[in-house]
């Protein structure tokens, strides 16, 4: 059982985010996972150029550290995705890699992974930002087993950081039992399911121009 954890932080392992993710990773061991951490802050991944060479040819034209991302999602049976909170939204460095994952979603190689999302916050808004990466998770194909937050307040006070790391503990348990259990969530399946469709569509209508997702689909089961 594999799961990669990926720490979307300019701080790298000495940040807020690593704290809380170090928790998570600790309950997934517990639950029996392997867990490989991959940091966005030491391995360059680029903004998105919109070139569709990704669409056309299945590889990216930029030459960085994206295919380890790739690589990393693609053989894992779990995802943990974390991030500080940035004016509501993910970091610069997490959402370029989400950005570069639009070859995974338009095809749905990651469908029936197991994922969880991780947030930490100068103050409040990590609920809002939690549920911007589970959807973003569900749309890669993922079933998303939860998320867990906390600011720099709750983290940097003993008595406060305690109940914010047992929750962060049966996170990762939940997402390396639900590996286990091949658990499915009936609640997420509609959202996935419509999405799962749209993909199928919008590869069938550019099949000319995106020769690579046309025929992974037809070889999978689609358009």
């Amino acid at each position: 059982m594999k799961i990669v954890a990926i720490l979307g932080s300019p701080h790298g392992t000495k940040g807020n985010t690593a704290l809380l993710l170090r928790e998570v990773v600790r309950g997934a061991e517990r639950g029996g996972a392997a867990v490989a951490t991959l940091s966005l802050s030491d391995r360059k991944v680029g903004p998105c150029l919109a070139c569709d060479a990704c669409h056309r040819t299945g590889t990216c034209s930029q030459q960085d550290a994206y295919p380890d991302f790739k690589h990393a999602l693609e053989g894992a049976d779990g995802v943990i995705l974390a991030t500080p909170n940035y004016l509501f939204s993910a970091s610069a460095q997490t959402k370029a890699l989400m950005d570069r994952c639009c070859g995974l979603l338009h095809t749905q190689r990651l469908r029936d992974k197991y994922a969880a999302a991780v947030v930490s916050s100068g103050g409040e808004g990590s609920p809002e930002v939690e549920q911007y990466l589970l959807r973003f998770l569900r749309a890669l194909g993922c079933w998303t087993v939860g998320s867990v937050g906390a600011s720099g307040a709750q983290l940097a006070d003993a008595s406060a950081r305690a109940p914010v790391f047992e929750a962060a503990g049966g996170l990762g348990r939940r997402l390396a039992d639900s590996i286990q259990k091949k658990e499915t969530f009936p609640e997420q399946e509609a959202e996935r399911t419509a999405f799962r469709e749209r993909m199928k569509q919008l590869v069938a209508f550019r099949k000319d121009d995106w020769r690579f997702e046309a025929e992974y689909w037809k070889t999978h089961g689609g358009p």
